[in-house]
Formats: C-alpha cells, structure tokens, sequence
C-alpha cells in the first residue's frame, strides 16, 4: 500500500502506452501470485473472511487491488482532490457519479481512498446484483469489501463506521452513451439518503472526471445484450471490431474530487420516515455532484493532458 500523499496525488505521474502498462500489469500479477498459493486459496474460497460480508483487507491491498494500481498512477494518472473531506474514521457514505461503460471508476476511487487518504480508509461498495450472479466475480467482490446494494447492508456498514461508496446511477449511467457524458441520470429512489439519515452519518458528494471518455459508447446493442443477460453491449468505436484490442481504455487524464460532507445527525425523527423529505436530500446530493462535474470539465485543459 503506497503512503498518503497530498490532496492533489497524481499530477507529476507519466504517461505509459498501452504495452508498458499491459506488461506492468502481468508482471505485478505474476509477482502477486508467486507469494504463494495461500492468496489464491484465500480470493477463491469463501474462507478466512474479516467480517460477515467476507471482507478480507490484506487479499484487498496485496492482491485484488494490486493489477490496478498501475492503472490508477501511470495510465489514467489520477489526480485527488478534497481527501480532507473524508472522514478519517467514523462511518460516512461516499456518492459519486458513475460512467465509462466498465466499472474502473469504481475501482480507481477505491484505490485513492486506500492509497492517498491520511488514514488509508477500505471504501465497502454497494454494488449491483448482478455482480453477485457470478460465481468467481461474486467472492472477489466480497473479498474486496463490497456488497449488494440493498438497504440493510448500508445501515449495517454504516452503524459500524464503516465508509461505504455509492454510484446511484447504477447501470444507467455506467452505460450511457458518450453523447450524454458528464449529465448525471436519475439517483435511484434515494436510497442512501435514507441510509446516511437512519445512521446520523455524513454524506460525502464526489465528482470523477475522465472515465466518460475511456470507451466511447456509441450505440447499444440490446438484442445482445438481452441475449446475453447483460443491462447493456457497448458498441465503442474500436469495440467489437478490434476484437480484444477493443477492451483497452484510451488513457484519459482524471480528477477524482470529493466535495463538503453533507452532515445528516441535525434532522428531526419524523424527517426521516418523510420519502418526500429523502429524495430532497438525494436530489440535494445529485446537484452538488452535477455542479461538481461541469466545474471539473470546465477546468479541464485537455482529455489528455
């Protein structure tokens, strides 16, 4: 695990090509698994969990996170903004936006958050079920933290001091297309307002800028996608007709940037039993992320720079 830098982690990072990173990656995979066969056993068995979500932080930081760390520091160049932001320690709910039509925003915001914050804080993700649909991503999933999206595990999380992450845009805004890039889609039902409000924790809005553009989707095509069980088939335009060569992102310059925590213990009881009164402060959330973006892009010198 690196140590903590400053909020601004990132910027004095150089460019790699492709193949430097490609090579970079095997190279700390193969590394990875020549600690030993206890690692593998311990990604790929439902044992020798932390806690009851299967959480395991030394597979997470050695193993799971290790392959795309090059990704975070040398191809997409991450910078961080606002680490001060976010609590360290006591629990507290992270809301971003989500985009680029695999999850690796996800996972570079993981990264940051383990990596550069002062107090190297394990983001727990709530993520889709479909993630959970599939045997060997399922226990990664758990082992790296995560878990399914659903109400009782954010209160659990949070009423533990855990910092739990949330994408509200769910698939809707993973899989937008690139002419829409940068406006938010609808945050759910509100849900993890309701959460942050039953636990008293404070909200943290982050803006990340840079994954819209890593694999431009230019259409979807859902008869496929549909065909193979998936929310959406990205057509980019290297994908498919690249074959493989398709699947590597173009490496964009991003900005992770967490903004002022949204404090949620001030609010009367009744309050919080009013959906009219949650999805205000949802709302409230997604425009201070929205707000975040177009600054952020406003900002931005170049896609690459």
């Amino acid at each position: 695990m690196a140590e903590a830098g400053d909020e601004r982690s990132g910027t004095a990072q150089e460019r790699v090509s492709p193949a430097e990173l490609f090579t970079e990656v095997i190279a700390q995979g193969l590394l990875t698994l020549a600690r030993g066969r206890d690692l593998l056993d311990r990604c790929l068995t439902e044992e020798q969990s932390v806690d009851d979500f299967g959480f395991d932080p030394e597979l997470t930081d050695e193993m799971i996170l290790a392959p795309f760390r090059p990704l975070y520091e040398k191809y997409f160049r991450v910078t961080v903004e606002g680490l001060e932001n976010v609590p360290g320690e006591g629990g507290a709910l992270v809301v971003a936006n989500h985009s680029g039509t695999l999850p690796l925003d996800a996972l570079m915001l993981q990264v940051a958050l383990r990596d550069r914050h002062p107090a190297h804080r394990a983001l727990r993700l709530l993520a889709a079920d479909l993630v959970f649909d599939l045997p060997v991503l399922r226990t990664l999933a758990r082992r790296a933290g995560h878990t399914q999206a659903r109400m009782d595990n954010a209160l659990r999380l949070l009423e533990r001091g855990e910092l739990v992450g949330v994408m509200p845009e769910g698939y809707k805004g993973l899989g937008k297309p690139f002419a829409e890039r940068y406006r938010l889609r609808r945050f759910g039902r509100g849900g993890f307002a309701a959460a942050a409000l039953r636990t008293g924790r404070p909200i943290v809005p982050c803006a990340v800028v840079g994954a819209e553009e890593i694999y431009p989707m230019v259409a979807d095509a859902r008869p496929l996608a549909r065909l193979l069980g998936l929310p959406y088939f990205p057509i980019t335009p290297t994908f498919p007709l690249l074959g493989p060569l398709g699947a590597i992102p173009l490496p964009t310059k991003w900005t992770i940037r967490f903004g002022t925590p949204l404090p949620t213990d001030h609010y009367a009881q009744d309050s919080l039993d009013d959906p009219m009164f949650v999805h205000k402060i949802s709302d409230e959330v997604r425009d201070t992320v929205q707000d975040m973006l177009t600054e952020m892009v406003r900002e931005r010198r170049s896609l690459f720079g």
